[in-house]
């Protein structure tokens, strides 16, 4: 065993001191200002057993860094940043927008969104589609009588003009820094544009390749300005996403239009005019088109048939069973429609074996207005309203089940005469679910809406029919992407 001689024991608190010392000394030299003598930068190690101080550096050592360099990322992390801030205020612009399901909201929404992307107060929208389909023109921070001053500038002096009417110069964005110091401006532009305090324009067409050119959008600056590069990045993209978005709601709104047109003629185009009774209807479609419908038809003897019904789904589908389901109620009217209950078991029979997937709901009232008697049945459906002076009840009538959900339909027929000048109020369940009320409340608040008719408009069954509308369904209850039509047939009987 070796034998290591106590003078050349190393101290290790010592050894640990002396690294501490040149850890600071290593510090003090790479701060040390310019002109500093040399000696206050060098290390100075101290004096340990074991360990000479003057003993050289190795060649082989690295040299201590003269300065600490910047962080090689920070300029990339900034870049980073700056990017994910622009796709996260995109994504929440692009959502907002989607959650729009009508033409006018979504064209307000875009409006706003891209004036908040380019930085300006004020701009306008004009929606006008190549390809036919609803023209319209909106403005944000802009009031109607502001818009109608600009629409009497030339329209080819107007950016949105250029772009409507494809000039070649308007196939992109169309930028105006300072309208007031154009030499070239319009003198009308000019007017305008000094009256009602606007500076600059920023303009954008709204085209896709499917659908073509749909329209243009103007955002109007205050002072002399323009978007930045990054504000011209990111608009672009939104109206990039925003124009399909409006192409998708403007064909929705072609479709929907033709729904309408199509219900509409396959109602009845005119009531019939029978002595003793006066007749009046209301129909609103549902926007995704329901199967609602009713008819009144003149009968053998001074009879007159009234029925209201309803077929489940919505779309053409519905549409072409309600057209169907009409036109055969008619023939058994004409043949056996003083006995309601015969008519609606044939309608039965009809669905059941043409209609199976389908269910129904209907009512057939067999009237002799001379002597205001009326026989009725119904099917799953809603019991009629009578509305007087001294009265305002539902018709009783017995609980069925709706057309096409059972083998064999039947149900006992009702009875009832009105009083003179009582109205027989005939609706559709939609009157009742476009509430959004559960079906009790439904029924009290249409009994209420009904109580409290105007004495003066209750010989008027037009008048009756449009004021429980306005109290069923106020401004704004009644609209949305429902699938529920609304029928009332009033008759009022003198």
């Amino acid at each position: 065993m070796l034998d290591i001689a106590l003078l050349v024991r190393v101290h290790v608190d010592a050894l640990i001191a002396a690294q501490n010392d040149m850890g600071v000394c290593d510090a003090i030299r790479r701060i040390a200002p310019v002109g500093k003598l040399a000696a206050m930068s060098a290390p100075h190690l101290p004096k340990v057993a074991g360990i000479d101080p003057t003993v050289p550096v190795s060649t082989h050592t690295s040299a201590p860094l003269t300065g600490v360099p910047a962080a090689p990322g920070a300029f990339l992390q900034d870049r980073l940043a700056s990017w994910v801030s622009d796709l996260t205020t995109l994504h929440e612009l692009t959502e907002r927008l989607a959650r729009t399901h009508t033409l006018d909201l979504a064209l307000r929404e875009l409006l706003a969104a891209g004036a908040a992307l380019v930085g300006a107060r004020r701009g306008l929208l004009v929606l006008e589609p190549a390809v036919g389909g609803p023209s319209t023109t909106i403005g944000l921070g802009l009031a109607h009588a502001e818009l109608g001053h600009i629409e009497t500038v030339p329209r080819s002096a107007t950016s949105y003009g250029r772009i409507l009417d494809g000039l070649p110069d308007a196939q992109g964005p169309l930028t105006n820094p300072d309208l007031l110091g154009d030499e070239n401006l319009d003198p009308r532009h000019r007017e305008v544009a000094a009256r009602l305090g606007y500076a600059a324009s920023y303009a954008l067409p709204l085209a896709t390749d499917a659908a073509g050119r749909l329209g243009a959008a103007v955002w109007l600056y205050d002072e002399p300005a323009e978007p930045l590069e990054r504000q011209r990045h990111l608009v672009g993209l939104y109206v990039r996403y925003a124009t399909e978005h409006l192409a998708r709601l403007l064909e929705l709104e072609r479709a929907r239009a033709d729904v309408a047109i199509l219900a509409e003629e396959l109602l009845p185009s005119r009531l019939p005019r029978t002595p003793g009774v006066q007749l009046a209807a209301r129909h609103r479609a549902a926007p995704q088109g329901g199967g609602d419908w009713y008819d009144a038809l003149p009968l053998p003897d001074g009879a007159l048939g009234l029925a209201v019904g309803s077929v489940g789904g919505s779309g053409p589908g519905a549409l072409a069973t309600m057209g169907r389901l009409r036109a055969s109620l008619r023939a058994y009217a004409v043949m056996e429609g003083e006995d309601p209950v015969a008519v609606l078991s044939d309608l039965e029979l009809l669905l059941r074996l043409t209609e199976s997937a389908r269910a129904a709901t209907a009512l057939f009232a067999y009237c002799e207005p001379a002597r205001r008697r009326i026989v009725l049945a119904g099917a799953g459906h809603s019991p009629p309203l009578v509305i007087g002076d001294r009265r305002t009840e539902f018709v009783e009538t017995t609980l069925s089940a709706p057309l096409g959900m059972l083998a064999c339909w039947e149900a006992p027929s009702v009875e009832f005469t009105p009083e003179p000048g009582e109205t027989v109020l005939l609706y559709t369940d939609g009157l009742l679910r476009r509430t959004g009320d559960a079906m009790d409340r439904a029924f009290a608040r249409l009994h209420s809406a009904a109580s409290c008719v105007p004495k003066a408009a209750r010989r008027d069954p037009g008048a009756i029919a449009d004021h429980v509308l306005r109290a069923m369904l106020p401004e704004g209850l009644d609209q949305g992407d429902g699938t529920e039509d609304v029928v009332i047939l009033a008759a009022h009987f003198d």
